[in-house]
């Protein structure tokens, strides 16, 4: 009786040394805030840009101590806006630029005190069109052409070019299609008759 109250304390013991052993090393690991998901994903790739880009975290975000950038090729800066945080999301307006890779820069403080740092990318195959202002339509001042009794009007040609005669030759390639198939036509019913 007295062995088996030992053994039952003994394995009782055993049991919550293990527990502890698996827990405490967890305790600092919990408190890292950790990234838990974006969009778009880590090394996607896109031939519409987004409106934005989203991370999403293990724990609520502070904003006073969360940084995020996102820059595109060359590390010109595809911000369009300030970030937008929602308990442990954060936003920030996307702006578009050539087609390349994107980078996602965070810096999140944990309640450690231990900042976590990373980076997420993404490619945007095709790249966003600029938008461009409506350029002023040429003017142009009227000159005067020499006109005679005895010839037509003469336009000058401008430097470099040599004014355009009309082209006839297509005329010449439809009749001679023409001719090869009324030919083509008289060939067969000959010899349907023979």
């Amino acid at each position: 009786m007295g062995n088996r109250g030992t053994r039952t304390a003994g394995s009782l013991l055993g049991a919550i040394v293990g527990l502890l052993c698996v827990l405490l090393p967890a305790g600092p690991a919990a408190a890292h805030n950790s990234l838990t998901g974006s969009d778009p994903k880590d090394g996607a790739q896109l031939r519409t840009a987004p409106d934005r880009v989203e991370l999403t975290f293990l724990s609520r975000l502070d904003p006073a101590t969360t940084k995020v950038t996102v820059t595109g090729p060359e590390s010109v800066s595809a911000q369009g806006g300030e970030p937008v945080f929602a308990g442990s999301k954060v936003a920030v307006p996307f702006r578009p630029g050539p087609a390349g890779t994107y980078l996602i820069r965070y810096e999140v403080a944990s309640g450690d005190g231990h900042p976590v740092k990373g980076t997420v990318t993404f490619n945007l195959t095709v790249g966003a069109t600029p938008i461009l202002s409506p350029s002023p339509a040429p003017t142009t001042t009227p000159t005067a052409t020499p006109t005679s009794s005895a010839s037509p009007a003469f336009v000058p040609a401008s430097p470099g070019t040599e004014p355009e005669e009309p082209s006839y030759w297509w005329v010449g390639i439809v009749g001679a299609a023409v001719l090869v198939g009324v030919v083509a036509i008289l060939a067969l019913r000959r010899r349907r008759r023979g």
